[in-house]
């Protein structure tokens, strides 16, 4: 009984973040749990069986629906999936209310009335539709069949579950560069300001450099390239400040936030770039494998970082560095090198970032990426890497990215404005360096300290 025991209160501390971010995605399904008439494929499937029972019997069927990207998805999804022929239904897809009666007066009149008429939401308000029987009396006892009412929730449809992973993929990235920082004891408050250099640079690359909208994919990967490696060198300044003179991590990184805010502006010359090739966007909402590219590549380097930590001897490193820096020292460990990999690996990440937001938006701005370190930061803290160093993990940090996507998603289909929703993300990093002080027993510590005070 105490191996389970101990088994479940491991697996509790191993996987807490795992469990919290279920909880807030349980919590979110029920929150935003809405009684409405669905559109796309998934009325379409809603529909099939009935529609499948009247072209069996022999009937056939006209379905109305308009021109918008639900509705072309609703059509769409009939015509691949249902396997009628032309001859049991007509597609009025995309037409206005005008062209429908020109075919409801014309089938009135030759006698050749459908068996029954299929609807979008879209179209179900149409008098059109629903007083036909009054201006066609051969289309009265015609019945009409759209989506019924069903209560789902907004939050666990697949549109919007892509649109949490692509929200969390430029974060989330950055954020493996920020927990090695933050576990050898550091910061970096430079991360969001580099997003926006590099995503100006390799914007600014293509379009002066590489053909601008005619650049093709040799241009577009030397200017990521180029953006990638920037990104990097100004890790590499922070990291040489912070190694070679003893400057405080914190200082440093300020310092080159602003450095790098400052080039953004100066060379984009405070306007967005967006002289870039089509293509481009293809690197981060590209769907090859089915999910976006960005997902792919955030995927890809976390299990890179996590064999990294777990499997290498540089991983260890990284522990003894935040732990305790002079006996890592005696102990052997390269500090200075240490210290360095982890800020330009947080330089380039950032890089990496910057390019695939630029991507994904089609343009470089010198506004990408503002107070972007906070939420950063929050990712990696949530997560479980302490503040003081020496400890985390790269799976509790993707766990801390896609909490903090997930609330800010399912704030934003519940409503709550964005003044509120700071609030929210204030409270959240509170209590996450609360539980970590609780950890660390420096909370009992206080409380001990102040009870004992005469």
């Amino acid at each position: 009984m105490n191996r389970v025991g101990q088994a479940v209160k491991k697996f509790l501390i191993e996987y807490s973040m795992l469990l919290v971010l279920l909880g807030l995605c349980l919590f979110f399904s029920i929150a935003t749990l809405d009684t409405q008439i669905p559109t796309g494929s998934r009325g379409a499937e809603q529909l099939l069986p009935r529609m499948r029972e009247i072209t069996h019997s022999g009937g056939t069927i006209l379905v109305v629906a308009k021109s918008s990207p639900e509705d072309r998805e609703f059509t769409s999804f009939i015509k691949e999936e249902s396997g009628f022929s032309d001859a049991q239904v007509l597609f009025l897809d995309g037409d206005s209310p005008r062209v429908v009666r020109a075919e409801l007066e014309r089938r009135a009149s030759d006698g050749s009335v459908a068996s029954a008429i299929v609807g979008t939401r879209s179209v179900s308000h149409w008098s059109l539709l629903l007083d036909r029987g009054e201006k066609y009396p051969p289309w009265a006892d015609v019945p009409l069949i759209f989506p019924r009412k069903a209560t789902s929730s907004n939050f666990l449809t697949p549109g919007n579950l892509k649109n949490v992973a692509g929200q969390s993929a430029v974060i989330a990235i950055i954020a493996i560069g920020m927990t090695l920082v933050i576990i050898t004891g550091g910061i970096d408050l430079s991360v969001g300001s580099l997003v926006a250099l590099s995503a100006v640079t390799a914007a600014m690359a293509m379009r002066d450099f590489f053909g601008g909208t005619d650049a093709d994919w040799s241009g577009i990967c030397a200017a990521v390239g180029v953006a990638v490696c920037l990104a990097a060198l100004v890790g590499t300044l922070s990291g040489a400040m912070i190694t070679w003179f003893g400057m405080p991590p914190f200082i440093v990184t300020l310092a080159t936030m602003s450095i790098a805010r400052g080039l953004a502006q100066i060379l984009a010359e405070g306007q967005s770039v967006y002289q870039v090739p089509e293509s481009f966007s293809w690197l981060a909402v590209g769907k090859p494998l089915g999910v976006p590219n960005e997902v792919v590549v955030m995927l890809v380097l976390y299990g890179a970082a996590h064999l990294m930590m777990t499997k290498t001897t540089l991983g260890r490193w990284f522990y003894a560095v935040g732990s305790n820096r002079e006996a890592a020292r005696l102990s052997g460990v390269p500090v200075a090198l240490v210290l360095m990999i982890a800020y330009v690996a947080s330089g380039a990440l950032a890089g990496v970032g910057g390019v695939l937001e630029a991507s994904r938006l089609k343009s470089g701005s010198p506004l990408y990426g503002v107070m972007l370190e906070l939420d950063v930061i929050t990712a990696v803290v949530v997560g479980g890497t302490s503040l003081a160093g020496g400890e985390g993990k790269i799976f509790g940090t993707l766990c801390g990215a896609l909490a903090i996507a997930v609330i800010r998603n399912g704030m934003n289909l519940m409503n709550i404005e964005s003044y509120t929703q700071g609030v929210v993300m204030g409270a959240l990093i509170l209590l996450a360096v609360f539980v970590d002080s609780l950890k660390k027993g420096q909370f009992v510590a206080l409380v001990r300290r102040i009870s004992a005070r005469p």
